[in-house]
């Protein structure tokens, strides 16, 4: 048994908190972006933050497995 909650949790924070697929937070002209296809360094370190954040959260504080036979 071997547990994929690392690996799915992952792979769908980071498509879903990808800078320049849902919102850039912060954007280049404006605070908040949605779909605007323009990232900057400081979008890419923020949505690095909430990603390992929210990582953190679900994998080590919520404790969610998913097991496969």
């Amino acid at each position: 048994m071997s547990d994929w909650a690392p690996v799915l949790i992952g792979v769908v924070l980071f498509v879903l908190l990808q800078p320049v697929l849902l919102f850039s937070f912060p954007g280049n002209g404006e605070q908040l972006e949605f779909g605007s296809m323009k990232t900057n360094d400081k979008a890419i370190f923020i949505h690095m933050l909430i990603f390992f954040a929210l990582y953190y959260v679900l994998i080590l504080a919520v404790k969610i497995h998913i097991y496969t036979s």
